[in-house]
């Protein structure tokens, strides 16, 4: 582990005398908007994030190290677990510069995030820099003017507990992921990776869809009533709804009352079935019903806490459907541009500046009387907690209101400010009071049986923090709590008229699949993980193919059933959300001082010999039986052969006996039912044996695709060749193509050669959406299908000597990336090249990659979020055509523009 320096000030070097302070932060947004408040007597220079980590794969390997043993982990784990870090290749030029402006500085301020991961930063800004200067750690929880000054008059120095309780999380998740992840590479499939949190986040999503999967729906019935009552002196309702509870004094079941298997689990509920229900809604019909009891209380609801991260995350789920990942990106950014507090952190304690701001706008958008007498103080006990930072909120002394910030934000942010405002606001307003009511009813049919309705009203009497803000519910049909019921006055005896009495038939719902709302919600209530990672964590969860989205809800696919069933059989512990949670614990004891990182590192990895991590993976890596692990049975046929999801090298497939079949790639696991398995595995495949390769034997098929029809190489299990696939072109068909067309199909993507200007290689290839070529990132459109046989070295070469033609001036370009389908359009989304730069579309609405976006790195979810927000707007307006300024006013600004370099030029001197 490393040893963390204090940060008490260095004997200033002869050639910082003089110099002006250099401030780090992470990112240039931030760095701008400090930069704007601390003015020209300070430099202020970005580190653009971690400058250094551990080593990301063996070639990050410093050559001197290649041949430690430990060198693969990038932890030396017999050397009181140090680590070997190294500064990122992307980085180094980054760190030059700083080292450049470090050397004219008269002192450092480290100016990275308050939180544990912002010391670390800051640690490594230390290690790496080694400045000769004295140097002081600058906190704080906004960026506006006076937060800044505030913090430069008072820094500290480096915590050591903090950056201690960091790196030992850092190498924890090391040892965790590169110790088990080559088991999964091994027993299940290439490329997948286990997580100290994402698989126990993974696993709650699989458990989910297993009780969906186990679910029976079950029917039941009941009535619904309306009847009416004593008309009101002030001529309000008479008339309302009630449901039938009780028959003969036997409670009617409900949905709760039915377990998973369709089964009644309550012996004191009567499930009615269509008959009884309309029956008893016949005998009813001239029935005299009568009011039994009726009870009025007052109620009251108090205003929620201000947002912490985790809230936060949830609400901008719930009403703004915002990713997690996409949430934590806006309130990155208006927090980096002074629009809000830190937003990562898990207090719900706002400042007495806060207090008083929130409090007086309250006062004076709504009125004394939605202001309470004294500050509402919120203590949040968050297991785990992070330190102790203010609540999200907005920046300042005095809190702008969105209409004030409307033209400084995009549309996102603005959503996102908003919510935060009205959360803010409402958090210091009155409580909400009102009266409910609930009310029984109930008639002896005409054949003699006892039937019992009930209703329930509500009132708001005063509205208080409601007239501000409402929280969401993850269920969209819930209804929101401002909203009110109204019942007419009703007294005990009371004769009602019935208007219509009507048999509902309902049936069990299996429990609700997990949103990132709900996800994140869950995980924090069991302790697991911070929720500063959360957002980073469904990100992972998704990219490595283990939960795919339908609509908001997160679906687990069959390879994370795979997965997680390997680690439940075999790594128990480290899935148990118990020893999880423990695990965040033992992190916070280390940040509190009051545990030591490599007595708890020593723990984990070594254990007694038995328990611990190392001894785990020896222990049962041999023991695994592959094939189990990736057998997930869905049920037997009528004859009581296995109906089984396997999960192979290239994805899953259905298996009976001998017989085969692909399972769709939108099919939910909890869709793939007995008869539904049947279907697709007597469903004709069109799958054509063609013959067998010359040379290796595989046999060639041709196949029906999802983006059309194919040809592959099939590869025996066990086998470590990999498959390879080519499209059919467009004039080809399943029924015609032979032996030889295939296998000259498959020699596709062909190598053309290197381009003698710059040794680029460049091939040409069949996309979804046309034949191209391809040098780097750089690919361009060939004319047709048959050249990608003929084109020649010399060919490619002419072409990209020539200009990158835009659209209309001849076929559009090859896409940059393929993605998955928009979940709207279900059309495929591709990333494009444009005349303004890269660019996703569905064919349909094409919408820019944001600055945060890149081309290499952006996914589905997160192009289909751009489309959606660009189709919200509607098609653009066009712009009127500019009038030409008169010619003495153009020469005006020509005189204008030769003057204005000079100014820069002096400005830039009087800085220096």
């Amino acid at each position: 582990m490393p040893t963390t320096p204090t940060a008490e000030p260095a004997v200033a070097g002869d050639g910082a005398r003089g110099g002006r302070p250099l401030v780090v932060v992470e990112s240039p947004a931030k760095a701008k908007t400090i930069a704007g408040f601390l003015g020209k007597d300070f430099v202020v220079e970005s580190s653009i994030g971690h400058i250094r980590d551990l080593p990301r794969n063996a070639a990050d390997v410093p050559a001197a190290m290649k041949g430690e043993p430990w060198a693969r982990l990038g932890v030396d784990v017999d050397n009181d677990f140090k680590p070997l870090y190294i500064v990122s290749p992307e980085k180094k030029q980054q760190v030059a510069k700083l080292k450049a402006l470090l050397k004219n500085a008269s002192e450092l301020y480290l100016a990275t995030d308050e939180d544990r991961e912002g010391e670390s930063i800051a640690w490594h800004l230390l290690e790496v820099l080694n400045p000769r200067v004295p140097v002081r750690r600058m906190v704080f929880h906004e960026i506006t003017r006076k937060a800044i000054q505030e913090a430069v008059a008072n820094s500290r120095d480096l915590d050591r507990r903090l950056v201690d309780a960091q790196e030992t999380r850092r190498i924890l998740d090391r040892l965790y992921g590169y110790e088990v992840s080559p088991v999964l590479w091994k027993k299940v499939m290439p490329k997948l990776s286990a997580g100290r949190v994402q698989s126990v986040a993974t696993r709650v999503l699989v458990e989910r869809e297993r009780a969906r999967m186990r679910f029976r729906t079950a029917g039941y019935w009941d009535l619904d009533g309306t009847f009416a009552g004593p008309r009101a002196d002030d001529g309000g309702v008479t008339t309302f709804a009630a449901t039938l509870v009780s028959v003969d004094g036997r409670r009617v079941a409900t949905g709760k009352d039915f377990g998973e298997d369709g089964a009644l689990k309550s012996s004191t509920a009567v499930a009615l079935d269509e008959r009884t229900a309309r029956s008893l809604a016949e005998s009813l019909a001239g029935a005299e019903f009568a009011v039994r009891t009726v009870e009025e209380k007052p109620f009251k609801r108090s205003p929620y806490p201000p947002f912490m991260t985790s809230t936060l995350q949830q609400e901008a789920g719930r009403k703004l459907r915002f990713s997690a990942q996409r949430a934590m990106q806006i309130a990155q950014r208006l927090y980096e541009n002074g629009y809000i507090t830190y937003m990562r952190t898990d207090s719900t304690t706002l400042s007495e500046t806060a207090l008083t701001a929130a409090r007086s706008q309250a006062r004076s958008l709504y009125g004394d009387a939605y202001v309470p007498a004294q500050p509402r103080q919120y203590v949040k006990k968050v297991k785990n907690a992070q330190e102790a930072h203010e609540a999200i909120r907005p920046a300042g002394d005095t809190f702008r209101t969105p209409e004030q910030v409307s033209r400084e934000l995009g549309s996102d942010e603005l959503r996102l400010y908003e919510l935060i405002w009205k959360r803010t606001v409402a958090s210091q307003m009155s409580d909400a009071t009102g009266q409910s009511m609930q009310v029984r009813l109930g008639a002896r049919s005409a054949d003699g049986q006892d039937a019992e309705f009930a209703a329930s009203g509500k009132v708001i009497t005063f509205p208080g923090f409601l007239r501000a803000y409402v929280e969401g519910a993850d269920d969209p049909d819930a209804e929101l709590e401002d909203r009110e019921v109204r019942l007419p006055p009703l007294a005990q005896g009371d004769a009602l008229s019935v208007d219509g009495i009507e048999p509902k038939g309902h049936v069990t719902q299996p429990p609700a699949r997990f949103t990132e709302a709900s996800l994140v919600k869950t995980l924090e209530e069991m302790g697991v993980g911070r929720p500063s990672t959360y957002a980073s964590i469904i990100g992972t969860i998704q990219d490595r193919g283990y939960v795919w989205k339908k609509g908001t809800a997160l679906v687990p696919s069959f390879i994370a059933f795979a997965v997680i069933g390997l680690l439940e059989r075999h790594f128990e512990k480290l899935v148990d959300y118990g020893f999880t949670a423990s695990l965040e614990d033992d992190l916070d004891e280390i940040a509190n001082g009051r545990g030591d990182a490599i007595d708890y590192l020593q723990r984990f990895y070594f254990g007694d010999g038995i328990s611990g991590l190392k001894a785990m993976v020896s222990e049962h890596l041999g023991e695994i039986d592959a094939r189990e692990v990736n057998s997930i049975v869905v049920g037997q046929d009528a004859d009581g052969v296995d109906l089984v999801v396997r999960v192979g090298r290239y994805g899953p497939y259905l298996q009976r006996g001998e017989d085969r079949a692909s399972v769709p790639e939108d099919l939910a696991p909890d869709e793939l039912t007995v008869e539904k398995v049947l279907d697709l595995l007597s469903a004709p495949s069109g799958d054509r044996a063609l013959g067998a390769e010359p040379g290796t034997g595989f046999q060639v098929v041709a196949k029906a695709g999802r983006y059309g029809p194919y040809v592959t190489t099939v590869v025996p299990e066990g086998t470590k060749a990999e498959a390879r696939t080519a499209s059919l072109f467009k004039d080809m068909s399943l029924d015609t193509i032979d032996l030889d067309t295939a296998l000259k199909l498959l020699t596709l993507p062909r190598v053309l050669g290197s381009d003698p200007a710059d040794g680029a290689e460049i091939i040409a290839s069949n996309g979804r959406y046309g034949p191209y070529i391809k040098k780097g990132t750089d690919f361009r459109s060939i004319d047709n299908e048959d050249q990608l046989f003929t084109i020649t070295l010399d060919e490619a070469v002419a072409i990209y000597a020539q200009p990158k033609q835009r659209r209309g001036q001849r076929a559009a370009a090859a896409p940059l990336r393929e993605l998955g389908n928009d979940p709207v359009s279900d059309k495929p989304i591709v990333v494009k090249e444009g005349r303004f730069g890269p660019y996703v579309t569905d064919g349909e609405t094409n919408a820019s990659l944001r600055k945060e976006d890149s081309v290499e790195q952006i996914t589905t979810e997160r192009a289909a979020e751009l489309i959606a927000e660009r189709r919200e707007r509607g098609p653009s307006k066009p712009k009127k055509a500019a009038r030409k300024a008169p010619a003495k006013k153009a020469a005006a600004k020509k005189t204008a523009a030769k003057k204005a370099p000079a100014k820069r030029t002096a400005a830039k001197k009087a800085a220096s």
